[in-house]
């Protein structure tokens, strides 16, 4: 694909049925690469931050161990996602960042916010006590 389809035209062709190398959804490849729990809190965090040290992602991040940590950047900077920036210095440390494909999914996320600010009541119990 040469270009980036706009709504239109993917609401054109999906009806048609899109077909990449990779299957009939060209979502799926993106949406295994981002699965688990972690990898999309991550690149919000980085998202804030611009770059992140490990202890920084870690404080932002309640709940995920080191292990957890470590194999979802990996797998973001496996990816193409996110650089790792080692500072050989005293005391060394890493910074996360970016990369340029990783920014190309700012504007999805931002989507993805806006339907979740939209929907987000939607995801309430039916009875939880504020029946009408």
């Amino acid at each position: 694909m040469d270009h980036i389809m706009t709504y239109e035209e993917y609401l054109r062709d999906v009806k048609k049925g899109i077909v990449t190398d990779l299957g009939n959804s060209p979502v799926t490849p993106l949406l295994l690469m981002l699965q688990g729990k972690w990898k999309t809190q991550i690149l919000y965090e980085l998202c804030i931050h611009d770059t992140a040290r490990f202890g920084t992602l870690k404080k932002e991040l309640p709940g995920i161990t080191n292990t957890m940590l470590t194999n979802s950047l990996r797998e973001l900077e496996r990816d193409g996602f996110i650089n790792r920036v080692q500072f050989n210095e005293i005391p060394p440390h890493v910074e996360y960042s970016f990369t340029e494909r990783g920014r190309d999914l700012m504007p999805i996320f931002y989507q993805i916010m806006l339907w979740g600010f939209k929907h987000e009541k939607d995801n309430l119990p039916k009875d939880n006590g504020n029946e009408e």
